[in-house]
């Protein structure tokens, strides 16, 4: 367990990975640089695959097009498992029809970038960037921190009941009230599965041991958080923005940053080699990473990858959030043998 002052042998962790749900589909030969003349000019067209949220993703674009006239942004959203299908499908037929993936964590993006599809990255600016969210090898960066924390409904649970750790989640006591993503379709829970796995405090025996107390397996962290919100099972495991946006909303739930530390995806962005438009595809990732693209993630609930923009209300400064920060190459390695793990506890 560290801090985030701490220098990581990792960049980030699993997304997230929230409310996935196909969304528009990109033009023929998006990766390609699409001009049109127009009065301000040539307009460069880049296509974004990304898993983050419809009215999330909608709010940074009209930003970025609005301080980048000259860029138009189109978007393809979808979980990551079903970005990382079409990815394949497409690199199968030819090449990969997008200029920027963001998305999920590190794990996914050290994959692609042992595959030979990531491009180096040429101008990004990381100088302000925490240590956790940049990628020794500058293919990709981190532009969210995204915990994975213990939620409550309060409606339900007591503050005094509430559990405080990985630990407490095997008492008898929270059998048949919990709640959690299933690994097999959330990337967010893969890398968790993997972390938990590979963590001394925790490892198989806890696995084995939360299966006993027989959780939901809910599809994705959407899906879990409303059902914690709901009351059904008032106790789960959630990516901590979805517990604020619920909160503001009106729903009796709550966090716990758990005393072990926190699983957490960086949700990285990085620039497909096969894209003819790097520049253009750099300046939305730099804009991503701007003090102006992270005040708008604050404001979105999320947690910052730069420690001058404050965090979400009622949230810790980044430095107080501990965090689980096993060894990346580990746990990439390791996921699907920690995803069949998890499946085989729950049974």
């Amino acid at each position: 367990m560290s801090h985030f002052r701490t220098t990581l042998a990792m960049t980030a962790l699993g997304a997230t990975t929230v409310l996935l749900a196909a969304c528009a589909e990109p033009t023929e030969s998006t990766n390609t640089t699409t001009a049109a003349t127009t009065a301000a000019g040539e307009i460069t067209t880049i296509t974004v695959y990304t898993s983050e949220p419809e009215e999330k993703v909608d709010e940074i674009n009209a930003a970025f097009e609005a301080a980048n006239p000259d860029i138009k942004v189109e978007v393809y959203r979808a979980g990551t498992g079903d970005l990382n299908a079409r990815i394949a499908a497409e690199k199968e037929s030819g090449s990969i029809e997008a200029d920027v993936l963001w998305a999920a964590d590190a794990a996914t993006f050290e994959g692609y970038k042992a595959a030979g599809d990531l491009a180096e990255l040429q101008d990004v600016d990381t100088s302000e960037l925490i240590a956790e969210a940049v990628d020794a090898d500058n293919t990709y960066v981190g532009t969210r921190i995204i915990p994975t924390v213990i939620a409550y409904n309060t409606d339900v649970i007591d503050e005094a009941d509430a559990p405080q750790s990985w630990a407490d989640l095997v008492d008898p006591k929270y059998a048949g009230q919990l709640v959690m993503p299933d690994p097999a379709v959330s990337g967010a829970a893969a890398f968790n599965a993997s972390v938990w796995k590979n963590d001394s405090q925790l490892g198989e025996d806890w696995i084995n041991a939360l299966g006993q107390n027989q959780p939901m397996i809910a599809q994705s962290n959407g899906p879990t958080s409303q059902e914690i919100a709901g009351g059904g099972h008032p106790v789960g495991v959630v990516v901590d923005y979805l517990v604020r946006d619920l909160a503001a909303a009106g729903s009796p739930v709550a966090a716990v940053y758990p005393s072990e530390g926190a699983p957490y995806i960086t949700e990285p962005a990085g620039v497909f080699a096969a894209s003819d438009a790097q520049e253009a595809a750099e300046r939305y990732i730099n804009f991503l990473l701007s003090a102006e693209g992270q005040k708008i993630a604050v404001e979105q609930a999320y947690l910052p990858v730069r420690e001058d923009v404050g965090t979400p209300e009622g949230t810790p400064a980044l430095h107080e959030i501990a965090l689980m920060t096993p060894d990346l190459k580990v746990v990439t390695e390791d996921k699907d043998a920690a995803v069949a793990l998890f499946q085989n506890a729950m049974q």
